[in-house]
């Protein structure tokens, strides 16, 4: 339970999420896996808003991906990046760890405004519940929410066909929206006809993409009318490259990069 004390300026974060969703201006997201990361790049001026990876937390302490790593675990860690800013944070809060709604409650507890919690391409009437269970849990905590729901149409839709699944995640999409999500976030990679597809069945600045390596610019994705494009782990991956790439040369007798930055 959040004190009356915290409800002032969590209400404030979540209205500033919930409009930089909803401008006509594409919101970017990096996303971070811990305080240091969350650190540099909230740093960066350009920056609004921060959102946190599930895939790179739980690499960060050795975990899987896919709710391998224990809720109390993940929260501590959103927590400390919460603790590490004053913008808005976001949680990919996974499938909601068995419980949708009480997850959501615990991790507005530790200070998000906003979180993503994915459909898994569960039957349509329990993903609808699972979105509807967390919005009446941001409710009863009396701030703000910005639940981006996400839809697995395109990477568990078995053997639908490319048509099937952008009408399934537009069926699904409004169905979340219906029961108060404020975006809908479908990630895979997506060419301009099936943006355009999805946000007109969706909804202007109600769709969320993510950008991979051959994605769709932010730019092009802003005159097409989407809301968000956040990156995944693959923040956490272009680090760890930079990493395994200074291992190579200094094993190679190389040196440190002369641009290298003291961000830590």
């Amino acid at each position: 339970m959040i004190s009356p004390e915290q409800k002032p300026t969590l209400q404030r974060k979540a209205d500033e999420l919930l409009r930089l969703h909803t401008s006509n201006e594409i919101l970017k997201v990096v996303n971070v896996w811990d305080a240091v990361s969350a650190k540099v790049v909230a740093d960066i001026s350009e920056t609004t808003a921060l959102a946190t990876a599930s895939h790179s937390i739980a690499a960060l302490f050795g975990y899987e991906d896919g709710e391998k790593i224990p809720l109390d675990l993940m929260l501590d860690m959103v927590g400390r990046i919460v603790a590490s800013t004053s913008l808005p944070v976001s949680a990919d809060l996974e499938a909601g760890y068995g419980d949708p709604g009480e997850t959501i409650r615990r991790a507005i507890g530790v200070g998000v405004v906003g979180a993503n919690l994915e459909d898994q391409m569960k039957p349509f009437d329990e993903s609808v519940a699972a979105v509807a269970a967390a919005v009446a849990a941001a409710e009863a905590e009396g701030v703000g929410f910005v639940l981006n729901a996400r839809t697995d149409a395109f990477r568990r839709s078995g053997g639908l066909s490319h048509d099937e699944q952008v009408t399934e995640a537009i069926r699904r999409g409004r169905a979340f929206l219906d029961e108060g999500a404020a975006c809908v976030f479908v990630p895979a990679s997506l060419d301009v006809p099936t943006v355009e597809r999805l946000v007109d069945g969706i909804g202007q600045q109600r769709v969320s993409v993510i950008g991979v390596p051959g994605s769709l610019r932010p730019s092009a994705l802003e005159t097409l009318g989407v809301a968000r494009i956040s990156y995944g782990p693959w923040s956490q991956r272009v680090a760890l490259t930079a990493l395994a790439d200074l291992a190579v040369s200094v094993y190679g007798d190389g040196a440190l990069p002369d641009n290298t930055r003291a961000l830590n």
